[in-house]
């Protein structure tokens, strides 16, 4: 179910270009996820700072969000990386809207900043172990909500794993995030999937049902042809973190982590925050120069902000995921802002 709070206090920015009581519309994700952290305590840095006021709708689905920030509908969401490159084609999510229409669409898309947090996991219940995370055959997986990005690295995740495709070889399990949590915890799925952050409280939730366990992707498989395409295919990042942070991150849940190696290695999935290419360009300076400032507060108000791996520094737009497949530019305000703070921005990510 979605649900709208309301977060940040309107205070008039100080240039006679941007209105007074700035009020903007958001969408993000549930509660515990990265995307609905980033969101909630930006705009505790925007209110903080006397920027604007966010009215941000919990639990959307972001294939829809990034069309309507697109379309001019709203005014900010995070977006993985791989849904405008789908829009921009009009495949996939988008089939519907069409190859023209896409490309106009997510021609009006800009980047205020971006991140990479959230890691593929794969995890199933101690009480019905998998003894073989290659051998999935049979298995029901949830694999993400029923369509977008999430589902999209899931899919990969599982391929990658075991070399099947869903409704080949597994049954893919697929609901709303909202209902997640409930559908694993009530025996719809022997295994699941999904892009997490660290820690994840989804995660900490599935185990509070039980213990649990959840792995990386084994070195070779990572390494492999099929590994690799999957790391630089659109909308993804290169993730690794030390295993004993990992563990340390869940420490206290009932929650055991694999890894063949020292490392927690994974595909990132790559995010931008987004608003529309109309956006006014001191509104967006603002918004961005507010969060290269939050700096400390992203890094510190959570157990997560550590491992955000988000860009507060340059954007050289390969890190990001962003100048490759990708083709996502930056609103000129948010660049502004990067410069005035002495960072660089890649010539790949002007509009």
């Amino acid at each position: 179910m979605l649900r709208t709070t309301l977060l940040g206090a309107a205070i008039a920015l100080a240039p006679l270009a941007v209105s007074a009581q700035a009020t903007l519309t958001a969408e993000t994700t549930t509660p515990g996820s990265t995307p609905h952290y980033i969101d909630t305590t930006f705009a505790a840095i925007l209110e903080s700072a006397g920027v604007a006021t966010l009215q941000i709708t919990e639990g959307a689905t972001l294939t829809n969000s990034v069309q309507a920030v697109a379309e001019g509908q709203l005014d900010m969401a995070p977006a993985p990386l791989i849904l405008p490159f789908l829009l921009s084609r009009g495949i996939g999510p988008y089939s519907g809207v069409g190859p023209e229409k896409g490309a106009e669409l997510a021609g009006n898309i800009r980047a205020l900043f971006f991140n990479a947090g959230s890691a593929q996991v794969l995890g199933h219940y101690n009480s019905a172990p998998i003894d073989d995370i290659r051998n999935l055959e049979g298995k029901r997986i949830w694999n993400g909500p029923p369509r977008g990005a999430a589902l999209t690295s899931g899919r990969a995740m599982i391929q990658l794993l075991s070399g099947l495709k869903d409704g080949e070889g597994y049954e893919g399990v697929q609901n709303q995030w909202p209902d997640a949590v409930s559908t694993i915890t009530g025996g719809g799925a022997d295994a699941w999937t999904i892009p997490e952050g660290l820690p994840s409280g989804r995660q900490i939730a599935l185990a509070a049902a039980g213990g649990i366990t959840i792995y990386d992707v084994p070195s070779d498989l990572l390494n492999s042809e099929l590994g690799q395409q999957i790391v630089a295919a659109p909308g993804h990042a290169p993730y690794s973190v030390p295993v004993e942070e990992f563990r340390k991150a869940y420490a206290g849940n009932d929650i055991t982590v694999v890894t063949d190696d020292d490392t927690f290695d994974s595909f990132a999935t790559a995010f931008a925050q987004i608003v529309s290419a109309d956006m006014d360009e001191e509104l967006a300076y603002q918004l961005t120069k507010a969060f290269l400032e939050g700096e400390e507060r992203f890094v510190t108000s959570s157990p997560r902000g550590p491992y955000l791996a988000m860009s507060f520094g340059d954007v050289d737009g390969v890190r990001q995921g962003a100048c490759g497949a990708v083709q996502m530019k930056m609103h000129p305000g948010a660049i502004r802002a990067f410069e005035d703070a002495g960072h660089m921005v890649a010539d790949c990510l002007r509009p």
